[in-house]
């Protein structure tokens, strides 16, 4: 026997944290479902969490987020079909290209022969499955509509990507064009710029202000290159080691959110990753408290949520969700209100919903302007820096020529 930490949902969607002697984390996680408790988390009292952090970040994922979207899928279309659960996992198991996804479908399968349900065969994966998707096919079977859930899951998994691939996407560009930026400019000051150096010294030629400044940044940057390589990457560090302070982290994403364009794009698409999870979870039977406490991971921005922390606090003493989410004032009026609507006419997985597709259609609009815009600014910055350096190092020279001439 060994000491196990446990976190978990109460019904009541409120967090429990303790220890537990038992015989594995799979004792711990039955143990807690047999209390009517949903299980977050159960590992070693002796094991350090940062450790295991670094682990799993060093080990290469069994399944990664397109072979899950592709397994629910085809799982949701055999129990569609009529197919058992244990013949459409042994058909899925010989459909993965990997030896890792056939391996992750053999566990689930003979979970399932064994007796456990699916939600917990896929429970027991060591954190493949997010406790959110667990949760949602433990809704179903309580429901008797697995496939159904797996057909939502699917579609909330596919919609989610979509909205992330449109973000990574967007950002692709305006990054090559900042590194074009940064080597352009690195290379003309290393390279180019020392070389006329050499060139005034042997005409004993009488600089102007800004020409003296860029050829000595340009000496600077040809003979302490490797100090500021190592000064951008010791900068970078400490910035990330800071973001991980939760203050800090909070502080910027407060400041975050009160910047006029930048602000919004980040409400809007928090907004429509809170709807689109919210609404899944409460349209598969989940408790609208245990979802509140399950959808708040999918949000990037500290301050929002805090704001679904104490929305929730509200909720239980009996609050609806959009007067308790519009008292916070950080989330969208819009989505505010079309909450508030579903709530009034019974329908808030459905208008939840609704405020996903609205936000993620305006999420979209606002990448596309800032792009148009962004682009440009870069391309113009990077111009207006290859032009001053060119010109503070050739004005000379044409002064020069004209006093000779």
């Amino acid at each position: 026997m060994a000491l196990f930490r446990y976190k978990a949902l109460s019904t009541a969607g409120e967090t429990l944290e303790g220890q537990m002697e038992a015989g594995s984390a799979d004792e711990v996680v039955v143990r807690l479902q047999e209390q009517g408790h949903l299980p977050v988390e159960a590992r070693r009292a002796d094991e350090a969490g940062g450790g295991a952090s670094l682990s799993g970040l060093m080990r290469r994922r069994e399944l990664d987020e397109a072979q899950v979207l592709q397994f629910t899928q085809q799982l949701a279309t055999l129990l569609g079909a009529g197919q058992p659960l244990d013949r459409a996992l042994g058909i899925l198991l010989e459909l993965p290209d990997t030896v890792q996804a056939r391996r992750v479908i053999e566990r689930v399968r003979e979970a399932v022969r064994g007796g456990a349900p699916l939600s917990t065969a896929l429970e027991q994966q060591h954190g493949l499955f997010p406790r959110l998707y667990v949760n949602l096919v433990r809704a179903g079977e309580a429901g008797g509509n697995v496939h159904e859930a797996l057909r939502r899951l699917a579609d909330y998994l596919e919609r989610s990507a979509r909205l992330r691939g449109r973000v990574v996407n967007a950002l692709i560009y305006p990054v090559i064009l900042v590194v074009m930026i940064i080597v352009s400019v690195g290379f003309l000051m290393a390279v180019v710029v020392p070389q006329f150096q050499q060139l005034f010294d042997s005409l004993n030629a009488e600089l102007p202000w800004y020409s003296k400044v860029v050829l000595e940044l340009g000496l600077f940057t040809r003979d302490w290159w490797w100090l500021v390589l190592a000064a951008m990457v010791a900068a970078g560090l400490l910035l990330a080691a800071r973001l991980r302070q939760p203050e800090a982290r909070r502080a910027l994403d407060a400041r975050l959110l009160r910047l006029r364009f930048a602000g919004d794009l980040v409400a809007r698409l928090d907004t429509a990753r809170l709807a689109r999870t919210l609404g899944t979870l409460v349209r598969n039977g989940v408790p609208l408290l245990t979802a509140l406490n399950l959808s708040r991971p999918v949000l990037g921005n500290r301050v929002l949520a805090e704001a679904i922390d104490v929305a929730a606090e509200e909720v239980k003493t009996g609050s609806g969700l959009g007067h308790a989410l519009g008292r916070r004032k950080v989330f969208p009026r819009l989505a505010v209100q079309m909450v508030q609507v579903g709530e009034e006419s019974g329908e808030l997985d459905t208008m939840l919903l609704k405020v996903a597709d609205t936000f993620d259609q305006e999420t979209a609009n606002a990448l596309d302007r800032l792009m148009a815009a962004l682009v440009p600014a870069l391309t113009v910055l990077m111009t207006a820096v290859v032009a001053v350096i060119i010109l503070s190092v050739l004005l000379p020279i044409y002064d020069l020529t004209n006093s000779i001439g």
